[in-house]
């Protein structure tokens, strides 16, 4: 298993991410945010899940599978990983669904301290009654998501509606789609700017989670 790397290796917080369904981890999106992070003074792994891998060689292109059959692959990815600093799991879209379903496992194991979602797919496009929810109900990993506020996959008006675990803290980004950005001209935001608040938040959560040490300036 092959990782992408980006933070100072003494970073005394490791950040596990995982692809979404369709892109792969060197999207620019994925590097951005890890930039983003990394920039704050996180230690940033990306890892991709066979399939997408497999895109890379002259199998081609596979379809992803659902999402479930994917939790051994990421439980796989931490082991691997073998983080010596605590550590965050979660990813992009779908690969921080992923990682939800596997957080609580790992948390009550003691081997991650906390679960980071970035544009949680909350339901499929244009299905709203397909919620991807049940878990995130019950869920005990301490967790930030942040969410465009116009996701197709769960806007605000949307998640303010679902039955959600008191330990589930959400970033809304104004204005900021299934990949945070902002529409130019619209909200006043730019991309940029998403980018600096997500850092900036995720930073200042850690520093509220008991099981992570206190980044600092």
């Amino acid at each position: 298993m092959n990782f992408l790397f980006d933070g100072p290796k003494d970073a005394p917080i490791t950040i596990l991410l995982a692809h979404g369904a369709g892109a792969p981890m060197d999207s620019l999106a994925m590097n951005a945010i890890a930039a983003a992070l990394a920039g704050v003074g996180f230690r940033v792994a990306r890892f991709e899940f066979g399939y997408m891998a497999s895109r890379r060689t002259d199998a081609g292109r596979k379809p992803p599978p659902r999402a479930e059959t994917l939790i051994g692959e990421y439980k796989t990815a931490v082991e691997t990983l073998g983080a010596t600093s605590p550590l965050v799991i979660g990813g992009k879209s779908m690969g921080g669904r992923v990682a939800s379903m596997l957080a609580d496992e790992l948390f009550d194991a003691g081997k991650i301290a906390g679960l980071l979602c970035l544009g949680y797919p909350f339901h499929p496009p244009g299905k709203p009654e397909q919620l991807r929810t049940k878990h995130l109900a019950e869920l005990k990993t301490p967790t930030l998501i942040c969410q465009g506020a116009r996701d197709v996959f769960g806007s605000r008006d949307e998640v303010a509606s679902y039955r959600l675990s008191k330990q589930i803290e959400i970033l809304w980004l104004e204005d900021g789609d299934h990949d945070l950005k902002p529409r130019k001209g619209i909200s006043g935001f730019t991309p940029a700017d998403h980018l600096k608040t997500l850092a900036d938040k995720v930073k200042a959560w850690s520093a509220q989670q008991p099981a992570l040490p206190d980044q600092g300036d």
